[in-house]
């Protein structure tokens, strides 16, 4: 029998950029929503992966709440219960923690010829 070395943690963060980058995975989900407090419609990339993506985590478990774009003309239930399913699958497998849930708000639907909006250039560099 092999004794434990020592506690591991896993930090919100690495939840956090597991979530979204399963939800870049999932059919139908155009972008991740930063919210109105942010302003802006952010495009998920590695960088801001976690746009859109609230997490927490305990000792063995994680929620974990999600603010999406869908395309138009997607079944939203249908793509929701998609994305619950592959961020669920992504965490636990990735982190060993149990999900307790996935909470799915989605906060607009993005016309096949439009992009997410971006934020401005700045100004000065």
């Amino acid at each position: 029998m092999t004794e434990k070395a020592g506690m591991v943690r896993i930090s919100e963060d690495v939840v956090a950029t597991v979530a979204g980058l399963a939800a870049l995975e999932t059919p139908g989900i155009a972008a991740m929503s930063g919210g109105m407090s942010e302003g802006w419609a952010k495009r998920l990339t590695g960088k801001n992966a976690q746009k859109g993506v609230t997490v927490e985590v305990g000792e063995r478990e994680a929620a974990v709440d999600l603010r999406v774009i869908v395309h138009y003309g997607v079944a939203i239930h249908d793509v929701c219960w998609q994305l619950q399913e592959r961020v669920k699958e992504a965490v636990e497998t990735m982190t060993g923690l149990h999900v307790v849930e996935v909470n799915v708000k989605v906060e607009g639907v993005q016309l096949q010829d439009e992009e997410p909006e971006e934020a401005p250039a700045a100004r000065v560099r």
